[in-house]
């Protein structure tokens, strides 16, 4: 496509050969298309065969594989996606985020889906209230609205907590408004943050270091130790919605168990030398059938 750029001449014969050079590529580029797409429906289909057997003693090597095979998918959409056509600017306007009927049968390129509750901004574009060609007064017949789809970044703040001491006058007496409680006592973490990283930690399988450098960038140097201890402190705090959860699980007439060996660390076995310090442990995950 690079000999686009060049000038173009009157010569029947440089034209033809140009449109030549023009067709094999694209034909190139087509063929490239497609066996990205045949590449990706394979990838489609093993990774939905894959997860109907997410049961058994493999069912953790097939999860592996799962992940890699969704891995690639992405590395493959990503490119298909590069290699397209640009949708031209203004070209989405009065587009709201909602499911579109022409593309049903492409649910990777559906537009995005937001909540009602999600907040939103307006933004008016006024022309003025002249007309810019002869001056005259402006008024307005209608609006074209589109929707823009944007992400306030995360920002650390520090809290700082004053307070005030005051002395009564008639009687001497020290006044001060008691402290307020935090997740952690003693600790400088605030709830928020204390949520990010357990939801981060368990939830999105971020490691603790990983966190660390995200939160450096952000302008704190938390150290791994410090996170570590919020994490194992935090278990207290969360202890009586833990109990509720098991209360609520538990009081269910019918149960589905999942049993996951898993290898754990064994400081007894270690200091005894009776090995690496390692043990077979066992997760036992429970769900209630809401049905």
């Amino acid at each position: 496509m690079s000999n686009l750029t060049l000038p173009l001449t009157d010569d029947p014969a440089v034209l033809k050969a140009l449109i030549a050079a023009l067709q094999a590529e694209n034909a190139k580029i087509s063929a490239t298309l497609r066996a990205h797409d045949q590449l990706i429906q394979t990838l489609r289909l093993r990774i939905a065969k894959l997860k109907k057997q997410v049961f058994g003693q493999s069912s953790e090597k097939i999860e592996r594989e799962i992940e890699q095979l969704e891995l690639a998918l992405e590395y493959l959409l990503i490119a298909s996606a590069e290699s397209e056509t640009a949708v031209p600017d203004g070209a989405l306007e009065g587009a709201a985020f909602e499911a579109d009927e022409d593309v049903a049968d492409r649910p990777s390129r559906r537009r995005p889906r937001v909540s009602d509750s999600t907040p939103r901004e307006r933004r008016e574009l006024d022309p003025g209230t002249c007309c810019p060609d002869c001056g005259g007064d402006l008024r307005v017949v209608g609006e074209d609205v589109s929707e823009m789809l944007d992400l306030i970044a995360a920002q650390l703040k520090v809290v700082q907590i004053a307070r005030l001491k005051k002395s009564c006058r008639r009687c001497e007496r020290m006044v001060q408004v008691a402290a307020p409680s935090r997740p952690i006592p003693g600790s400088m973490v605030g709830a928020g943050l204390l949520a990010h990283i357990l939801v981060s930690k368990f939830d999105d399988h971020l490691p603790l270091y990983r966190q660390h450098e995200i939160f450096a960038r952000m302008g704190a140097d938390i150290p791994d130790s410090t996170l570590v201890d919020w994490c194992g402190r935090a278990m207290k705090v969360l202890a009586p919605l833990i109990e509720r959860i098991e209360a609520d699980v538990m009081g269910s007439d019918l149960l589905h168990a999942d049993d996951t060996p898993i290898r754990v660390l064994d400081r007894a076995s270690r200091d005894k030398g009776l090995g690496k310090g390692v043990k077979k442990g066992r997760i036992w995950a429970y769900v209630r059938d809401q049905r």
